[in-house]
């Protein structure tokens, strides 16, 4: 995980402060409405909301805010279901799943066969790739194989960490959010960050973040897609069914300009 938990409040609020960067195991819920209507089925959705511009919580706003929140708000209009939004720690997500507290997890989770030995995958709604933000005076690492000997923070239970630990030699801190690594690499408690493009890029760009910088080259290649569980096939071809109409119809572009800006995807 796209795997940018409480996060950035967007631009004016993102400035690295811990206030607006924190908070991301609350056990709070958030709904896409003031309730669901006579007879509506509700669709259960779990994330960690301190992933932007994926999941967030922006102060001013109600709900949940990001670009998987728009999406899966937009894939329950198609199914006739009301979206109600739990908020929790992501290396809890799964396990939520399994005990059939939540019906899907949508939460920039990376598509991996780990994680498919215990879920079902939607197809693959966002293709992400991990790389890394170093201090902008640093010249001793322009690449991943260069953070041998080096201290990097990660997200606890991410593809983050699980890539990094395969670099020989290198030190992790692993982190409970994004926010709390970038805070890291900015007080000098490591060498440098690893996380997904579109979480680094968002909080250099968004946040007006001095001092730091992002490095081009990607580590992985990696497609997000929405878990289910193993025994809830008829919600798999539902969940695809919605998505493809949404990319089919336009709606999926529209979201992903208003987070990402014009690239088609």
């Amino acid at each position: 995980m796209f795997k940018f938990k409480k996060l950035m409040a967007v631009a004016a609020a993102c400035a690295l402060s811990v206030a607006a960067f924190t908070g991301c195991g609350g056990d709070q819920q958030a709904t896409s409405g003031s309730g669901a209507a006579s007879g509506e089925k509700i669709l259960r959705v779990g994330c960690s909301a301190d992933f932007a511009p994926f999941e967030f919580q922006d102060e001013t706003q109600k709900e949940f805010q990001g670009f998987d929140m728009d999406l899966i708000r937009a894939i329950g209009k198609e199914m006739g279901r009301e979206v109600e939004i739990k908020d929790m720690g992501f290396d809890g997500l799964i396990p939520a799943l399994q005990a059939k507290n939540i019906d899907a997890i949508i939460s920039g989770m990376t598509i991996n066969e780990e994680r498919q030995k215990n879920v079902n995958f939607s197809d693959p709604y966002y293709e992400a790739g991990l790389t890394m933000i170093v201090r902008d005076n640093e010249e001793a690492i322009k690449k991943f194989q260069d953070l041998k000997g080096k201290k990097v923070a990660v997200q606890i239970g991410t593809t983050s960490a699980e890539e990094v630990k395969k670099i020989e030699g290198v030190e992790i801190k692993e982190l409970n959010t994004p926010a709390d690594c970038f805070m890291e690499l900015k007080a000098n408690g490591v060498d440098a960050v690893v996380n997904d493009k579109p979480v680094n890029e968002y909080y250099i760009t968004k946040s007006g973040a001095t001092g730091v910088k992002e490095l081009t080259e990607k580590l992985t290649a990696e497609n997000y897609g929405i878990a289910m569980s193993k025994d809830n096939a008829d919600l798999q071809k539902e969940i695809n069914a919605a998505l493809k109409k949404l990319k089919d119809n336009g709606e999926y572009q529209k979201i992903y300009d208003k987070w990402f800006g014009g690239a088609k995807k």
